[in-house]
């Protein structure tokens, strides 16, 4: 797991992980997997185009309510910095099934359908610090990630968010809401904003 124009109300509700018992993730099974709108088996689309060298294969994941909220959510490791589900790409995993299995090792959601795609590669650089931190973690030398964006619309209840994730990675996130495009941007740490701008504008039609 590694580290996602009218204006949609702020919705002010926060939710905050449980953390009573941090050696207990509550799991979900192995075998959940999210409903899709085109089957996996169909052939590889856009997203198995080739990225830009030197920077690390990223899925990010804007998920959107029915009433066309984004889910963000907090980092524990980045005081006040609000960013949507993303992670790396298995070697020869696809994008779509990456996005599925990140979505569900952060969050613990399950219940949603994939309805677009941003349908080439974004990227962002590490600022040094960040590259010198996540390098020495990956044993890597990346300048930043390339990212393939996908948009799922949530389609289960608010009790299956679980910011624990299915219990096979650490947690990463300490409190999570649905907020507007604005808010996601302005949220963001500022070397991800572009990015984000880029995929909100690519997904506008969707959230009218």
């Amino acid at each position: 797991m590694a580290f996602c124009r009218s204006f949609i109300h702020f919705n002010p509700r926060i939710h905050t992980a449980n953390f009573l018992f941090p050696n207990c993730p509550l799991k979900t099974p192995k075998s959940a997997a999210l409903s899709f709108s085109a089957p996996l088996s169909s052939p590889p689309s856009a997203s198995m185009d080739i990225p830009p060298e030197g920077y690390r294969r990223n899925v990010g994941i804007c998920l959107i309510s029915p009433s066309k909220k984004i889910f963000a959510a907090s980092r524990l490791d980045i005081p006040d910095s609000w960013q949507m589900p993303q992670g790396g790409i298995d070697e020869n995993e696809d994008p779509r099934n990456a996005a599925v299995r990140e979505l569900r090792e952060e969050t613990g959601v399950t219940s949603a359908d994939i309805i677009a795609e941003v349908p080439y590669w974004l990227t962002y650089d590490f600022p040094p610090h960040v590259r010198e931190k996540l390098n020495k973690q990956w044993g890597s030398d990346w300048k930043g990630q390339a990212q393939k964006w996908f948009l799922l619309k949530f389609t289960g209840k608010e009790e299956e968010v679980n910011l624990l994730g299915d219990g096979t990675e650490k947690a990463e996130f300490g409190q999570w809401s649905w907020l507007s495009p604005q808010e996601v941007v302005d949220r963001a740490v500022e070397f991800k904003k572009p990015v984000y701008d880029e995929v909100l504008k690519v997904f506008s039609p969707y959230l009218q």
